[in-house]
Formats: structure tokens, sequence, C-alpha cells
């Protein structure tokens, strides 16, 4: 295959200032993300260690195998949400995927120094996407539980719906019936509707001064009269002794970890799949220099450069290079693996009729190329890696003339229906029917990730601006310009928080924000991660606007 890319030191004037920009932004993120993994802070960490136990953060650790490396998903979940009652950072729990005992695994860890590790909505969220990423993926699932339960004043917000709490013992079921391994680990409490995780589980640890049951002495007595302590109703002794309960009888958290770890070393080994790989390349292009091609401003800029630091060898094979030219597809290797590769292309570019097209934008032959590109890569069984910036599908007389409608549908109807696994990553702007197009979160992307420039939203927020502004004030004829341009700033400053990463970040609609640098190594360890799927469905495409 080709190599492609250019050395920094010839690329136009702009570099050092786009650089600037990520960095800053980098830093920030940083100082964010370490104070979200004090979880609770540092006065509910030191309770935690009083009772002698370990921090949610502490246990992983523990439980991983050291120097291996561990993908964590859903930091910023929870991010400037409840505020009214303390955002809980990282949602309250811990979602990893990391080695124990050689294996893959989902790690699935409430975290007690937050709201006592009660769920919220987006709490539920992040612990079904976890259970749906071990589901889609083949991996075994372990659950570090310390749990208080639903958050009671919240209650409606997680309790009776289809994707709410009741969902996690459907999966728990779901998970088991498929033959995908399940361990809970109960290290604190574990109550009420809570109480039935554990037990839905293939094996089931439990930590002496640990606690599990479906009502607790305070309800026990109001209902029944009843009058009896914590230990004796639900207990590590009364569930591994009396009830039957639990498998395993641990001293401590050290204990219950290295008891998990045995029990993971005893799995059966996984069926792998048979996706195309040979011994990986670094690519000729330092991965540093990724954070000096996105513009603030959202300008033009060659995604090439950006594919030439994540695969190997800077190697990658154009398809259809001369036609469609706004968006980019092709082969190339990552880690080894075979991948298509479809991406936005950000320059302006000529088609093959003479018609400059505008970067970004997808227009009906880039729609085209694209959906026959999936395809192919569907017969091919090999993966797909859609890389973001894409403004939307054109407009105007000539696109909708030119069947712009029915060649969309096209390529949705191509990624809706790829079976093959697809990875996503937002660089730059998402916005309208292109996110759907370009396999976003609603088109079931194995993993979905963002870079700190990335945003979603409908449509950019100028354009939300004026046509938001215009319907407001449609009805009146007293409008003043200086009115119409305060209403215009005030929705452009919602929706520029609304697009904000961290925004996405924080209700789940993203796996992770990460930085441009660890871009290929992340790319590689999904596609590990998406090879334990050992058998995928032949691929099945709708009926096809021609």
């Amino acid at each position: 295959m080709p190599a492609i890319g250019t050395n920094k030191s010839k690329w136009p004037k702009g570099a050092d200032k786009n650089e600037t920009y990520m960095t800053e932004l980098l830093a920030r993120y940083e100082q964010e993300e370490a104070v979200l993994k004090l979880g609770g802070g540092k006065k509910k960490i030191g309770g935690q260690h009083k009772k002698g136990r370990k921090t949610v953060r502490e246990r992983v650790e523990l439980l991983v195998d050291k120097g291996s490396p561990l993908l964590e998903l859903g930091i910023y979940a929870g991010w400037e949400m409840y505020e009214e009652i303390g955002s809980p950072a990282s949602a309250g729990l811990v979602l990893a995927i990391g080695k124990v005992s050689g294996r893959e695994c989902v790690i699935i860890a409430n975290d007690a120094t937050v709201k006592a590790g009660a769920y919220f909505e987006v709490t539920l969220k992040k612990h079904l996407r976890g259970q749906r990423i071990a589901l889609e993926n083949n991996l075994p699932v372990i659950y570090l539980v310390d749990s208080a339960g639903v958050f009671l004043p919240l209650q409606d917000k997680v309790f009776p719906d289809e994707e709410h709490f009741g969902r996690i013992f459907y999966n728990n079921a779901r998970l088991s019936a498929i033959g995908v391994p399940q361990i809970a680990v109960v290290m604190g409490p574990c109550v009420a509707g809570g109480a039935y995780l554990p037990v839905m589980c293939d094996k089931f640890v439990m930590t002496e001064g640990a606690n599990m049951f479906v009502a607790g002495p305070a309800l026990v007595k109001a209902a029944i009269g009843q009058e009896i302590d914590r230990e004796t109703l639900g207990g590590a002794t009364t569930h591994n002794a009396i009830s039957g309960s639990a498998d395993y009888h641990a001293k401590n958290d050290e204990d219950a970890l290295e008891i998990t770890r045995r029990i993971v070393k005893n799995l059966p080994n996984p069926e792998m799949g048979k996706f195309n790989r040979m011994e990986p390349a670094e690519p000729l292009l330092p991965a540093e220099d990724l954070n000096a091609i996105v513009p603030e401003d959202a300008g033009s800029y060659d995604m090439e450069e950006i594919v030439a630091r994540v695969v190997d060898g800077s190697d990658f094979e154009s398809y259809k290079s001369e036609y469609g030219k706004t968006v980019l597809c092709g082969n190339a290797r990552i880690g080894g693996y075979a991948v298509g590769i479809v991406a936005n292309q950000r320059t302006m570019v000529t088609s093959g009729a003479g018609e400059m097209q505008m970067g970004g934008v997808l227009y009906s032959d880039s729609s085209d190329k694209a959906a026959r590109f999936i395809m192919n890569c569907n017969q091919d069984r090999i993966p797909i890696i859609f890389l973001h910036d894409v403004n939307g599908f054109m407009v105007g007389r000539k696109a909708e003339w030119g069947g712009i409608l029915k060649d969309g549908a096209k390529l949705v109807q191509a990624v809706a229906n790829s079976v093959v696994p697809k990875i996503t990553l937002i660089i730059g702007g998402s916005y309208g029917a292109g996110y759907y197009a370009m396999s976003g979160r609603a088109y079931s992307p194995r993993f979905m990730y963002l870079w700190p420039s990335a945003s979603l939203a409908v449509m950019g927020g100028n354009q939300a601006a004026e046509t938001l502004a215009e319907i407001q004030l449609s009805q009146r004829k007293d409008v003043c310009d200086k009115e119409r341009s305060e209403l215009i700033n005030t929705i452009k400053e919602r929706y520029h928080r609304q697009s904000d990463p961290r925004y996405a970040a924080a209700r789940m609609w993203t796996d992770a924000i990460i930085k441009p640098a660890d871009t290929r190594q992340v790319l590689i360890h999904s596609l590990e991660l998406c090879e334990h799927q050992s058998k995928m469905p032949a691929p099945l495409f709708g009926v096809l606007q021609v």
C-alpha cells in the first residue's frame, strides 16, 4: 500500500496555533479528570479506609494484571448534572476493560465515596453500557458491588422503564444464557433490588463486613416487627453458611480480589474471531503531530495527515480516490489488523465534473462511494473505523434534484445493516444526519470516542442561532437589532455548552474523550476486544435507493 502524509515542517502556517489550542484543552481535561478520579473527595476516601475497605480505584488496580493497559470509559459521566444535589463524580461508578489473569474483562465497580454508590439515571446508563460491551464482544464481566442501591429522591428516573434498573437483571440473565461469564464480588452494602445482581451471576464472592438483603433491619422492623442486626440478617457468614447464596467467603478486599483472579484463571479459553491480522508496524510519522492538525475555528485540514499517524506504516490504499472526494475511504492496518476507514475530508475539493465541493460535507457522490465501501468491508469481514468531522449532507436545489436524500438513505442503510465491528472517533464537528450516516451512537458502534476538539449537535451553533431567532421573532415587527443580537448570542451560548464533548460524555453519548496522541493505542485495544466475538452473521442489506 502507498504511504501517505507529510512531515509537519512542510505543513501550512497555523499548525503552531492549532497545537497551542489542543495543548490547552488537554491540560484542562487532565486537571478535571484528576478531580473526578477522587470520587467523593479525600474525606470520603478516608472514611472508606477507616472501614477497612479499599476505594474503587484501589480495588480495580489490585484486580487487573500489573502493567497491562486499562481502558476506562465514562470518566465524565454525570459531569455538571444533578447540580441541585451535587454532581456525582463519574456517576459513582468505574467502568473499565482490562486484563485479569491474562483475560480481557469488563469491570463494573461502584464508588462508595460518591453518594454511597447510589444509582442515578446516568449511573444506570453507564452500568448498562458495560453489560452491552460484554454482550457484543463476548467479554467476562466482573461486578465490584458496594452500593446503597437506587438514589431514592430520583427513583422515578431509575426504576420503572425498559432501560431502567430492571434491565441490569435482564442482562444478567441474557449474558448467562449465552455463556458470557459473570462474577460478582460484594464488598460493601448490596440492598433491595440490587441484591439480585450477585445471585444472578455465575460466581459470587462476598467479603467479611459486607451486607446483602432485600430489606435492611429498619425496614424489616417496620414491615414485620422483627428486630435483627445487619450482620445476622445478611452478612457474609449468613450468605455463605446459612442461605447458601454466596460461593466464596473472603476475609477482606485483598482476599476477595485474589479469589476473583483465580476464578478468572479457571475460565475456559475464549473462542476468538478470525480477523485478518499481521505483524504490526509503527506509523512513519509521530503521533504527537496529531495535536497540531485540527484548527480551533473548525477550519479546513487534510484528513490524510491524521490517518497517516494512526495506521501501520502510514500506508493507506484509497478506494475510488477520484470520486466522492469529500469522504476518504480505503484499506489500512492498525496494530496489524486489516481495517476499512471512512473519514470526512476537510479540504475543499474539485469533483471529476469540475464542481467545487466543501470539505466536511456529504454529497451524493461521496455518500454513494461510502455506502459501497461499507458493503465491501462487510463482504471482506473487516472492521470499519469512522473518523468524523462532518457538517452534514449538502443542501439546496442542485443537491435535492441530484438525489441527495436517496443517496444519503443508501449510506444510512449500509451503516445500519453493517455486521462487522464499527469503531467511531469524532475529531471535530459532527452535525445533523451526517452524525448518523457516519455511525453515530444510534448506529451501535462497538466503541465511540471523542477528541477534546469534538462537537456534537443537530446543527452548528451559528446556524441554529439564526434559525431559532428567526422563528421566535417572526411574529413580531418591533424587534430592534440589539434585541435580535442578544437572542442570537444567548442561543449560541446554549448550543456551545450543549455541543461540548464533556456534555456528551456526561450523558454517556460517547465512551470516552481521548488524547489525540493515544488514538492508535486506543483503537488497537478496541480492535483486540472486538476480536473476542467468535461468530459474525452474514450481511443483509435492505432496499437500497439507486
